[in-house]
């Protein structure tokens, strides 16, 4: 008993550390300039305020970084949906000189970190003539290593004999994918959504060697820049504390939504 009591103050403990910087952002971004820099991390304004966020979406660019990332995202998350789907099916079920070795590949790729590829990723997009486009910010992010890594692993769980059948009556490979495969497979692709969604609403390493116009710019990118202050002078942390909480809803929403199904990829196959 005592020892559970012991357990679950240290849990408590460890929870208020991890969430009293999300609260703190929160309150800030509420406070007034002065009040924010004399009295940090209260976590009650004095003087409550939406001054930040008119600030925002009335007297900035906020708006635009905000409908960039926004478009990027949802091309993106259908994107590698798809085309994790196709090629994850493809290394689960067609036979191929070479499948082994594009497997690994994609394990390889996996374990290379994402930094060492911004140049060659910027040479590329800048030499295919699609730099400071949305081509160039949403083409490299289409497919993903762990995306294809996944949707290989749910498809091997599914029993052939649930193919077979559809072959029988006549359906093509792209057809028993698409009706038969596909719809067995809600679980990881829910993942797929959730981690796309995700992974590109917060990447900023590849929109930083992709664009350079200010039309294009992403909330990570504008965010990043008006947290140095190069956006802005003072400290202004109403203003990018509210930035911040913007950007953070839409990710947390998803995830809320979805949590359940993150770790259940494992629904919904077919056992023989």
């Amino acid at each position: 008993m005592v020892w559970q009591i012991v357990l679950y103050a240290v849990l408590i403990a460890i929870t208020i550390v991890y969430i009293y910087p999300f609260l703190v952002q929160v309150a800030t971004s509420f406070k007034t300039e002065p009040e924010a820099a004399a009295n940090p991390i209260s976590l009650i304004p004095q003087t409550f305020t939406f001054a930040a966020y008119e600030r925002l979406f009335l007297r900035s660019d906020f708006p635009i970084w905000f409908a960039n990332s926004a478009i990027v995202t949802i091309f993106v998350t259908l994107g590698r949906v798809f085309f994790c789907s196709l090629a994850g099916y493809a290394l689960a079920r067609l036979h191929f000189r070479g499948r082994g070795i594009v497997f690994a590949a994609v394990v390889a790729v996996m374990a290379v970190p994402a930094v060492v590829l911004l140049i060659p990723k910027f040479l590329v997009i800048n030499q295919l003539g699609i730099y400071d486009s949305y081509a160039g910010m949403i083409l490299p992010l289409l497919v993903d290593a762990a995306g294809v890594f996944i949707m290989k692993n749910f498809f091997e769980s599914i029993p052939v004999s649930v193919e077979e059948q559809a072959r029988i009556d006549g359906a093509g490979t792209f057809r028993v994918f698409w009706s038969v495969v596909l719809p067995m497979a809600r679980p990881a692709l829910i993942t797929i959504v959730i981690l796309s969604f995700q992974g590109s609403w917060n990447e900023l390493n590849h929109f930083i060697v992709a664009t350079q116009s200010p039309a294009l710019t992403t909330l990570t990118k504008g965010v990043a820049a008006l947290a140095s202050g190069q956006l802005s002078q003072g400290s202004q942390f109403p203003l990018k504390l509210a930035a911040a909480v913007i950007m953070t809803i839409p990710v947390a929403v998803m995830f809320f939504i979805f949590q359940r199904r993150i770790m259940n990829v494992s629904e919904g196959a077919v056992k023989e």
